[in-house]
């Protein structure tokens, strides 16, 4: 596995599929949804588009069925998505991820986390015992462009007081690979989602979040 050759500044994280372990069930919720409106969609196509804005990744989906996405037509079918996807959602953190925030913080590395999830889906979806070890959370209705957007990660290091190149992004999919890329960040790419072969333009890939502790700090092995 490859380490740092920096001391990074702060330590950026994404929220799902990093953090927590919610992808399966966000894919549930957009397959039952668009289902019954005539639209089939693959795991492949729910999580080869996490990160950004959930009305970009609507308007995607109906284009794709021939359906017109207007603004109430969002909004409604949007609604129905959300509600299937807590009656559903079981808040499962993954192995690791509060021990590693735990004792990054007590190193003094300042924390972020940076997800395409609106404030208040990320209240519901995040325990508040885990959003209180991050010194910023910008969610995804807190930037007018979302990821592969560079704005949510250049956001974040803005409010940490960091220079984009003194951070390191801890991600899990495709868009915030490049979102974090973009914003000249340095990022660890997770496998929890897609292979390898996805996330080519991160500069470390890690098949599990406890190989992350030792990439950044080895004093945080898990």
């Amino acid at each position: 596995m490859k380490r740092l050759k920096f001391k990074p500044k702060a330590v950026i994280f994404d929220m799902d599929g990093v953090i927590v372990d919610s992808m399966p069930y966000h894919f549930l919720a957009w397959y039952e949804v668009l289902r019954t409106l005539g639209i089939r969609v693959s795991c492949f196509d729910v999580y080869s588009r996490e990160g950004e804005r959930w009305d970009r990744t609507l308007k995607y989906f109906l284009k794709r069925g021939g359906i017109e996405p207007t603004k109430e037509t969002l909004n409604r079918i949007f609604s129905r998505r959300q509600a299937l996807f807590k009656k559903d959602y079981r808040g499962v953190v993954f192995k690791g991820a509060e021990e590693l925030l735990v004792c990054l913080k007590n190193k003094g590395y300042p924390l972020g986390l940076v997800t395409g999830t609106p404030t208040r889906e990320l209240r519901a979806i995040l325990p508040k015992r885990i959003r209180s070890l991050f010194d910023c959370v910008v969610a995804g209705d807190t930037v007018k462009r979302g990821k592969p957007s560079p704005d949510p990660y250049l956001k974040a290091a803005r409010i940490l007081s960091v220079r984009p190149s003194a951070c390191v992004v801890v991600e899990n999919a495709p868009l915030g690979v490049e979102s974090a890329k973009r914003a000249g960040m340095f990022c660890v790419a997770l496998t929890t989602s897609l292979p390898h072969q996805y996330h080519k333009r991160a500069d470390i890939i890690a098949d599990r979040l406890e190989d992350v502790s030792g990439i950044i700090d080895n004093a945080c092995r898990l």
